[in-house]
């Protein structure tokens, strides 16, 4: 995969700044007209196939947006991650980032609401079990995100115009991401499962 990414990298990834990247569409979340990439070349559906723990395979500067859910979770360096998807970016560019929702989860613990933690795969007896479970997912999941975590990372990668996207199934940026909606999932607005933020690039930087 390392070797894949690379080539592509070098030989036909997109040149101009149109090009949208969808992260980690596994096999039900294909989009049509973006750059799907996938680690998952046999159990899912992509067009490169790369590992996201690695660099990204883009060159800097090209893309117009990037989108990701329920991706980042595991991947075991967040950071490094976000920088990369900066670099990726164009000017002006923007990400649009979905994780479990840390912050929902813990309300609905210090609730003792268990029906909110219907969705996870353990069916656990405790609240604090429950809790554990839709953090971590059997280990899948390396990092518990908060919004204010999420910001702090994106921040610090050098990213700007942070914004929420409540009720979850909102853009900012409709033509952008106007593709990505009918994907996504989430019925309880008070408190969500997907915490869904959208960030961009300053539109005068350079890459990092």
């Amino acid at each position: 995969m390392l070797v894949n990414g690379a080539i592509y990298r070098m030989l036909r990834a997109p040149r101009d700044t149109g090009a949208r990247a969808h992260l980690g569409p596994g096999q039900r979340n294909y989009i049509p007209g973006w750059v799907n990439v996938d680690a998952n070349r046999f159990t899912g559906r992509c067009d490169v196939w790369a590992d996201l723990r690695n660099k990204l395979p883009f060159r800097d500067s090209t893309l117009a947006a990037a989108y990701s859910h329920h991706v980042v979770e595991h991947l075991p360096d967040i950071p490094a991650h976000l920088r990369d998807v900066r670099r990726c970016l164009a000017p002006g560019g923007t990400y649009r980032i979905a994780v479990p929702h840390g912050d929902s989860a813990m309300r609905r613990f210090a609730e003792g609401n268990r029906e909110w933690f219907d969705l996870c795969l353990d069916k656990r007896r405790s609240i604090g079990g429950l809790l554990e479970s839709f953090v971590f997912c059997r280990g899948e999941h390396l990092s518990i995100l908060t919004e204010s975590y999420l910001r702090e990372m994106l921040e610090d990668a050098g990213f700007e115009g942070i914004v929420p996207c409540m009720p979850t199934r909102t853009t900012a940026h409709p033509s952008l991401f106007g593709d990505c909606l009918p994907y996504e999932f989430e019925s309880d607005f008070e408190a969500p499962h997907t915490l869904v933020l959208e960030a961009s690039r300053p539109a005068t930087s350079a890459a990092r």
